[in-house]
């Protein structure tokens, strides 16, 4: 089909560029999703209410990773399947997904609704804005299964070598919900509730909208579910737990890191808070990259076209280094501007743009991670990801902000962060060079009686 591609053959350098492009968009858009959410509730409702959503999305990120993690395995398998042209294989597997997200994000859902209240008392939710951000998390947790399903039919796509369509189910929950907070929260005098629902009501369109369309235009040869076979889901959960750790690993580094910002008081929490948001932004095209690359190579090692993945890798990269040294000269230049978009307290702002122009010249050293971790993760070999994870995160970022900030105080941060991305990436090239990933096998002969 036209919007799909074949990456085992062609011209790698158009295809890294014109499959990137949609996914970049997606990611963009799906950040101005939980940004359009804040600015509507903090506006209309108030702090409260804002601070309600911000301690309930600390969960829904929890659960977020985990649906990230088994798409990567769902993009691994389904990309191999589609770069060896087994429909058999791309059937059997997409049903065994289809009844595993099933049974889970029904199962998830009904266990978040019955414990939100004492997840959120364990994160320490102030009691005035508890009940609040019980009910934005219940809300939220029945609409489990249109979180999965939206974010699964987009990742099957994208391993068929289809960006461009991702995009659109993306664009219509956005904008779905740019109008329906309004409406739900104010007009309907909804509050928080409101919030919550117009949240669901838009990702369950554009989970429908999705199913209709891969159907009614043969996108994907989905069937009607049915049992699958043992080896199929073993298989998806032996890629898919340990990616969703790797995410779980992020996380948990990523709160270590602000242990060290707040000792440095909350004008540097703010300014690092600020950062952050624009760091989110200014990454999305080297997460894009790593997408892309990583179906790309996925088609290619389920044929073990190995010239050509190393080529797809290679290119990734060069073309990462393009971009993010490009987007870093950008932040070096407007970086304050940006920041004031966030906040406009002096102090902050001095941190949050000396932060940004020091770690920006990093930039593309994290960008390098991102492509060859997604090489690596395409061939299927996730616990050597989750460990470079672990070292990127625990042994080089933290231990090296920490380091930093007590030798040249809060612009130390930025200096240990950075530092770290540089190390970090020399670690993925020397598991990429000559670690065993090539070696990895996912798919057994299938006896038949």
């Amino acid at each position: 089909m036209k919007t799909q591609h074949d990456f085992t053959e062609g011209n790698i350098w158009r295809q890294l560029m014109v499959f990137s492009g949609p996914i970049m968009l997606a990611n963009l858009l799906q950040t101005s999703y939980q940004l359009v959410d804040s600015l509507w509730v903090g506006n209309l409702l108030g702090a409260d209410a804002l601070g309600a959503i911000a301690v309930s999305g600390t969960i829904i990120f929890t659960v977020l990773a985990f649906i990230i993690g088994l798409n990567n395995a769902a993009l691994t398998i389904l990309s191999q399947q589609k770069g060896k042209k087994n429909t058999d294989g791309l059937k059997r597997y997409l049903n065994a997904f289809v009844v595993l997200l099933s049974i889970m994000s029904i199962s998830l859902g009904l266990i978040g609704f019955i414990f939100a209240e004492g997840l959120l008392s364990l994160l320490g939710t102030p009691s005035e804005i508890l009940n609040l951000a019980t009910t934005y998390l219940q809300i939220n947790f029945l609409g489990m299964l249109f979180l999965f399903g939206y974010n699964f039919i987009s990742t099957v796509l994208r391993a068929l070598g289809d960006s461009k369509t991702p995009l659109r189910f993306v664009m219509i929950a956005v904008l779905l919900n740019l109008f329906m907070d309004p409406l739900f929260i104010a007009v309907f005098d909804l509050g928080v509730k409101g919030a919550a629902i117009a949240t669901i009501v838009s990702q369950g369109f554009a989970f429908l909208y999705g199913i209709i369309h891969v159907l009614r235009k043969k996108l994907a040869p989905f069937t009607l579910p049915t049992i699958p076979h043992w080896g199929e889901i073993k298989l998806i959960l032996h890629l898919g737990i340990p990616s969703g750790l790797q995410m779980s690993v992020i996380s948990a580094g990523s709160a270590a890191i602000m242990s060290v910002v707040t000792t440095f008081g909350s004008s540097v929490v703010g300014g690092f808070g600020a950062a952050q948001r624009l760091d989110s932004i200014i990454m999305l095209p080297a997460h894009a990259l790593g997408t892309a690359v990583g179906s790309m190579a996925g088609q290619n090692i389920g044929v073990k076209n190995w010239e050509r993945v190393n080529k797809i890798a290679r290119y990734g990269v060069v073309y990462n280094f393009a971009v993010m040294v490009a987007v870093g000269l950008l932040v070096v230049l407007f970086a304050e501007y940006a920041v004031r978009l966030f906040i406009q307290e002096e102090d902050a702002v001095q941190f949050a743009t000396q932060y940004l122009q020091i770690i920006a010249l990093c930039y593309p050293f994290l960008g390098i991670n991102f492509i060859l971790n997604g090489v690596v993760r395409a061939a299927g070999a996730m616990y050597p990801v989750l460990v470079l994870n672990v070292l990127s995160f625990w042994v080089l970022r933290y231990p090296l902000t920490f380091l930093f900030s007590k030798l040249l105080g809060d612009t130390g941060i930025a200096v240990g962060m950075g530092v770290s991305f540089i190390i970090s990436s020399v670690f993925a090239y020397l598991y990429f060079r000559f670690g065993k990933w090539r070696e990895k096998v996912l798919f057994k002969q299938r006896k038949r009686g």
